[in-house]
């Protein structure tokens, strides 16, 4: 019998799980929330399942005496040492489709909540309830014929963008590795540099994977190329956005809002200059500013099929099938 491991994030019955390896694997959920917590646990794995809460580095990929293939559970890969990997004779697999049209949502869902005001509204009146009228939100621009700027043309990029193009928008987008003709499947437009997309963006959203290259992709310097009034969405990866920049963006109106769904942290220190502007009812990002926890992957379904997916690939590792979506 093989053993399956599911370092982190899962913890309950592993049913799905169970179900797909039945006969072929035990599984077992470490649930741990750093490496270390894997030590002496992960060893005899033939398949490891991860998550999001913790890295795989060489220190422990070394370790792993008989590990046929490492499934990163999600998109990015990241928080995996995939190339060492890969000279351990260890593939590395990711589940590219799982929450595809939960994160383009979710892109969308944040912008229209700033773009029309929506959480403003909400949190002004909610707090300071006089005047209780449309003006505490001036100006409000309509959204149709706004640019609607995408770092990164992947699954999700594109899903998003569509959504916004079904909105009325114009989609402008960079993403320097995609051949010619995806602005001409879908309508878009193709901006040649960061610089060109950022200085007509009315919104900006970010699905680009977290690099060497991508890394403070926004920060201080690039914020400055956007339109003054524009809006800030993450759904990507925390570390593209030098989050510590936005509070002055947000104040100086450089950012008329910005919503971010993943921060370089997980969970944030209290004292991350973000949260603590966010959650002064002085500061402008008390009510532009829109913070959820790593949330824009989630619903019942997609939950459901990044668990069946990984575990899937794991099923096909151990009886020598063909894998797919591998990254090294």
């Amino acid at each position: 019998m093989h053993r399956v491991v599911i370092t982190d994030f899962i913890a309950d019955a592993l049913e799905p799980e169970r179900r797909i390896l039945d006969g072929l694997a035990t599984v077992e959920a470490l649930d741990a929330y750093d490496e270390e917590q894997c030590r002496g646990r992960i060893e005899t794995a033939d398949a490891v399942m991860m998550y999001h809460n913790l890295a795989l580095t060489r220190a422990t990929i070394e370790r792993l005496e008989r590990c046929r293939l490492i499934v990163r559970c999600g998109v990015g890969i990241d928080n995996v040492d995939h190339a060492f990997a890969r000279s351990r004779g260890i593939a590395v697999a990711n589940v590219p489709d799982y929450g595809t049209e939960d994160v383009a949502d979710t892109a969308i869902g944040m912008m229209l909540a700033m773009v029309r005001g929506i959480n403003q509204y909400n949190v002004r009146l909610r707090d300071r309830p006089d005047p209780w009228m449309y003006t505490v939100t001036v100006p409000l621009r309509r959204l149709r014929g706004r640019v609607f700027g995408v770092v990164g043309f992947g699954r999700i990029g594109i899903a998003a963008a569509l959504r916004a193009r079904a909105l009325g928008m114009e989609v402008v987008y960079f993403d320097p590795f995609k051949q010619d003709g995806y602005d001409k499947s879908i309508g878009a437009r193709r901006a040649e540099s960061l610089r060109e997309l950022f200085g007509q963006a009315h919104v900006l959203s970010i699905h680009c994977p977290l690099t060497p290259e991508t890394a403070g992709l926004v920060d201080a310097e690039t914020l400055e190329w956007l339109p003054h009034g524009s809006y800030l969405v993450n759904t990507a990866r925390g570390g593209v956005v030098d989050t510590a920049a936005l509070p002055a963006a947000l104040a100086s109106g450089r950012l008329a809002g910005a919503a971010i769904d993943v921060l370089v942290q997980e969970p944030p220190r209290p004292d991350d200059p973000l949260l603590t502007a966010w959650r002064d009812p002085s500061h402008p990002a008390h009510e532009r500013l829109i913070i959820n926890p790593h949330a824009a992957f989630y619903s019942e379904e997609g939950l459901l099929d990044m668990r069946t997916k990984g575990t899937d690939a794991c099923r096909r590792a151990l009886l020598g099938m063909p894998l797919r979506n591998v990254v090294n």
